[in-house]
């Protein structure tokens, strides 16, 4: 678990030091919870993903911003361990649809809920208005826009 007790308050943070402050935060439960149970950043977000469906091997190269062939390397790892599996489209044999094992299904909830409790730590400070606020504003955020 993060402690971030000892850290000295932040405040008058401009937008970009707060959201980079925070990013680097959530970066570092994603490792530390990552890292207890062998799996990536990437991995975490694979699971997220494909936690309630099943898609297309483009479709979560599409998802994860990753090409073909970084794509097959990550769910060839994950294969391996049993956390993913492989069936072929009955439409199309060379459509690959990657699903969740039960095994997987139990790592990404553990970690899902370890995750959870951490972050719930770090809002704890927040009253039920400000976390309000802040999913709503981070929802806005995540909002496609003209970034470049």
């Amino acid at each position: 678990m993060v402690n971030h007790n000892n850290a000295a308050p932040q405040e008058n943070l401009s937008i970009m030091d707060s959201m980079v402050q925070l990013s680097f935060l959530v970066q570092g439960i994603l490792n530390g919870v990552g890292a207890e149970y062998d799996v990536s950043i990437i991995q975490i977000r694979l699971f997220g993903i494909l936690r309630d469906r099943e898609l297309n091997m483009l479709q979560l190269a599409q998802y994860l911003g990753l090409d073909k062939s970084s794509i097959t390397g990550l769910i060839n790892r994950a294969e391996r361990r049993g956390l993913v599996e492989r069936s072929n489209s009955p439409h199309d044999r060379r459509v690959n649809y990657v699903k969740v094992t039960a095994e997987g299904r139990q790592i990404i909830q553990t970690v899902s809920s370890k995750i959870q409790h951490q972050i719930q730590a770090i809002t704890d400070n927040l009253n039920e208005d400000e976390r309000s606020q802040f999913i709503a504003l981070a929802s806005k955020m995540l909002l496609p826009s003209g970034r470049s």
